[in-house]
């Protein structure tokens, strides 16, 4: 059963959104699986960059929690843009091509616009996290947190609560508008060269009519992306291009 989605903004036709199993996301991931396989050199090269930089960022700001909880939570809201070369490498596959890596570094040229204005929208949500992370932090924060194990340890021991409520309501709250307009949306803005509205709406669309496969999908991608931080950003050299390979065929299968 499909749901026909009309856009009335003068891009590419989008075709139909389907509705799918609530298994559903576990074939992505084992299809996702698959691409990894076939292009484990260049897939895992995204694995490395973007774990090393996410280590590196994290050592730097370790000493003000502040940032360190805006940095993890707002991985989640940019992860999806950062993987585009991964969506293209299982976009290349698909094709019956050979995988290659300077093709899929490239990829975004072909709709440059409007993966540079996706891109420039999600850096902006980003910034606004940190700041209101901050604003939070200054108002609610009690004691003396020099850093981010004293931070845990607090809230664990039941200091800080009001602090942790909000930041982990508002945190998610801004996490599910981010995902829902992200689901589909970015792979889309490089297959089929869409506007940024029509894709959202797609994306809008593809999680309307799929509520129960896509909050599975959803906490699937939060465990493995919670393992791949618990190993000091390691596993997430093979966790974050298995994703984005799996992210791709969520893509096709939700959408005609």
């Amino acid at each position: 059963m499909v749901e026909a989605l009309r856009q009335d903004t003068g891009g590419p036709a989008l075709g139909a959104v389907r509705r799918v199993e609530l298994s559903r996301p576990f074939a992505w991931l084992a299809r996702g699986w698959q691409d990894l396989r076939r292009a484990a050199a260049a897939s895992l090269f995204y694995g490395l960059v973007l774990a090393f930089a996410g280590g590196w960022i994290t050592w730097f700001v370790w000493g003000r929690p502040h940032l360190v909880t805006a940095l993890y939570s707002g991985f989640f809201l940019v992860a999806p843009f950062l993987l585009i070369g991964v969506y293209d490498l299982s976009r290349q596959l698909a094709a019956g091509e050979r995988p290659d890596l300077g093709s899929s570094l490239r990829a975004w040229r072909a709709n440059a616009d409007s993966i540079g204005l996706y891109g420039f929208l999600l850096a902006f949500v980003l910034i606004s996290w940190e700041r209101l992370s901050a604003i939070l932090f200054a108002l609610l924060l009690t004691g003396d947190v020099a850093s981010v194990e004293t931070l845990v340890a607090d809230v664990l021991r039941g200091a800080n609560l009001p602090l942790a409520v909000a930041w982990l309501g508002l945190g998610a709250l801004l996490a599910a508008l981010v995902y829902c307009a992200s689901v589909v949306s970015v792979p889309m803005l490089l297959d089929r060269r869409a506007d940024v509205p029509s894709a959202v709406l797609a994306s809008f669309a593809a999680v309307r009519a799929n509520p129960g496969p896509l909050a599975l999908w959803a906490a699937i991608i939060v465990v493995l992306t919670a393992i791949g931080f618990a190993t000091w950003f390691a596993a997430l050299v093979v966790i974050l291009p298995w994703l984005g390979h799996a992210s791709w065929h969520a893509y096709k299968d939700l959408v005609e």
